[in-house]
């Protein structure tokens, strides 16, 4: 019995040390680099504006695209991900009226309690720290809506927010400012000029991140390059 239980206790012991390795070299990335949280780099090139009072953003929601203009010139055209039939993405004519770059969620994320960390809603009846689930620069354009960086799929996929894929975030999130002009309808002008070249991205066979990563600073990726080229 007394073998079997220091068995038992360097068990214990073990899976303790693997759990914090796993969060030392979460600490560790979120220190030197960000861990990407999406499958692969989508590289995006977004104009530095020569006025940036005149910028706009145009959602195209029947072309999933998001259309950052100044005038008739083009800063940024990106894939995004929209909301599904049953949690729509609101139309018509908004602005920003607040940006967080690193954002976390009021209502989705993880319970964090000792060694364990689970998927968990805000008001789920779970012991443990409440930790939202990262989304990153956020930019509201109505209450409870807003772009943010997350995974970006090919159908409807969202609660309504407009999610933008690994460097495009930090990139919109530099092109946009508070009273920046949004109007979202089906359809825009650009989906005929400027939509078929617009990049696609498809998330839908990414796994998810590791939980222990998505509650530090390394859930928030960081653009490869330069935010804004003249």
């Amino acid at each position: 019995m007394l073998h079997h239980a220091l068995f038992k206790e360097l068990m214990r012991l073990l899976a303790r040390l693997s759990f914090l390795a796993s969060l030392a070299a979460a600490a560790f990335l979120a220190s030197c680099t960000t861990f990407p949280t999406t499958s692969t780099i989508y590289h995006v090139t977004a104009h530095r504006p020569h006025d940036p009072s005149k910028v706009r953003v145009d959602v195209s929601l029947s072309a999933q695209n998001v259309y950052v203009m100044e005038g008739d010139r083009c800063l940024m055209a990106v894939a995004t991900s929209v909301g599904m039939n049953s949690h729509p993405t609101p139309k018509g004519h908004f602005h920003i009226t607040n940006k967080i770059e690193y954002k976390r969620s009021g209502s989705y994320g993880f319970r964090v309690r000792g060694e364990k960390v689970v998927a968990a809603d805000a008001g789920a009846n779970i012991p443990g720290k409440y930790v939202g689930y990262p989304m990153g620069y956020w930019c509201e354009f109505a209450p409870g809506y807003g772009f943010h960086q997350g995974f970006v799929h090919p159908v409807p996929r969202t609660h309504g927010c407009l999610r933008l894929h690994g460097e495009a975030a930090p990139k919109f999130f530099a092109l946009v400012h508070e009273g920046t002009p949004v109007y979202i309808a089906s359809t825009q002008p650009e989906d005929a000029t400027i939509g078929p070249k617009v990049e696609r991205v498809d998330d839908s066979k990414t796994p998810d991140p590791d939980p222990a990563l998505m509650i530090t600073s390394g859930a928030f990726q960081k653009p490869t390059g330069p935010l804004l080229t003249d």
